[in-house]
């Protein structure tokens, strides 16, 4: 019965596309029967052709039509009707949304009817190397300089032992987040990292001079000294997950459970005396652990407090004391990466996958939680700009 229906709906739009087919051949050359005599055109018979109906290409006999020329002779126009009909975007679409989301080039043909018989595995690879090429274009030379960035954070992601990418992700003040670069490098050093923030001020990426910019990261030196470097006015918050994960290496597991009340207070202390209270109380249970435990905690431990001491909204403490907006994209994207089973450096291979991989991630990004409060965040920016400025004066 499905069949039979799906068997009806084709002969409609067959019908249905000679029916258009004939009201422009009718406009060129008259009715069928009543050829217009002052007409240029004339009705040619048929060809051998093929349209795409339902993503699928489909034998049809083609109705011609040929013009007369002004020396002589004549010629055959084409029929725009014709040749919408013989679009196949949508068909290519559906291959491309397959291969996005995971299929193997080896079954692309059986996901859905639309590409059954229509194409082969070499067929398939080639068109998805030519797009997932304007996507690496899309992804790299896009034009930022409508962003109005509030937050970075930038994170490296391990393809092989000598191949990694600096991914940048970027929070305006609406709350929106935009991947909006990527490097592909040897390793996450603060070299590629340039690289990436270079590229993203050529696109016009830039923080307004009355506000600093505040970046989020992992507790990556390289990263850190990268983007202090590059930005004159910026405020760096380590990662108290990583922070925390990093210090169980050396508190023995059965007070796992203390630390983690420790950091969790850390979290949701609300003000920065507060703050300051919980990470005191952090550093004496890492001081009664180990000599170990207390380097680990003061390694970086200026960074810790950044978003209480700036005066950010407390709801926002959820969102920017870790760098899960990032880590969210990663997830997404190493589901795409799973497939690649070797990565060869002498081609193009990581710049099309992560390209392709970071677009999908892209789609699944949603706001900010505490987007509201945003604004306040960009003013607690600017009066800790000013702050920062006059102390250095």
């Amino acid at each position: 019965m499905a069949e039979m229906i799906k068997e009806k709906l084709r002969e409609a739009v067959r019908a249905a596309l000679y029916e258009t087919v004939e009201e422009e051949i009718a406009q060129l050359c008259g009715p069928r029967h009543h050829p217009a005599k002052e007409s240029k055109h004339q009705r040619a018979g048929s060809a051998p052709s093929v349209v795409c109906f339902d993503g699928r290409k489909v034998s049809l006999k083609r109705p011609r039509v040929r013009q007369h020329r002004e020396g002589g002779g004549s010629e055959e126009v084409s029929l725009e009707s014709w040749k919408a009909a013989q679009d196949p975007g949508e068909w290519e679409d559906a291959i491309m949304r397959a291969t996005l989301y995971g299929v193997s080039t080896r079954d692309v043909e059986k996901t859905t009817e639309q590409s059954r018989g229509s194409c082969s595995r070499s067929t398939v690879s080639r068109r998805w190397a030519e797009h997932a090429s304007r996507l690496v274009r899309e992804m790299q030379e896009g034009d930022l300089s409508g962003f109005d960035l509030l937050v970075l954070m930038v994170d490296g992601v391990v393809l092989a032992p000598d191949q990694v990418v600096t991914v940048a992700l970027g929070v305006d003040v609406g709350g929106n987040k935009k991947v909006l670069g990527y490097q592909v490098g040897a390793s996450e050093n603060q070299q590629v990292c340039m690289n990436l923030l270079e590229n993203l001020q050529t696109r016009g990426l830039k923080v307004p001079e009355n506000r600093a910019l505040l970046a989020v990261l992992d507790g990556s030196k390289a990263l850190r000294g990268a983007i202090t470097k590059f930005f004159a006015k910026v405020f760096v918050q380590r990662c108290l997950i990583h922070k925390e994960r990093n210090m169980k290496a050396y508190v023995g597991k059965k007070r796992w459970k203390e630390l983690c009340g420790f950091f969790s207070e850390l979290r949701h202390s609300t003000g920065v005396e507060a703050a300051r209270g919980a990470l005191e109380a952090l550093n004496r249970f890492a001081k009664g652990c180990n000599a170990q435990a207390a380097e680990c905690l003061a390694e970086g431990s200026e960074d810790l407090l950044t978003l209480f001491e700036i005066g950010a909204p407390s709801i926002l403490q959820t969102s920017l004391l870790s760098t899960n907006g990032i880590e969210n994209v990663f997830k997404n994207l190493r589901r795409h990466l799973g497939r690649v089973c070797r990565w060869r450096e002498d081609t193009q291979q990581a710049n099309r996958w992560m390209a392709s991989g970071l677009t999908l991630a892209q789609r699944g990004l949603r706001r900010l939680k505490g987007r509201e409060v945003l604004p306040g965040l960009a003013g607690a920016l600017e009066r800790a700009c000013d702050t920062k400025q006059t102390a250095s004066a």
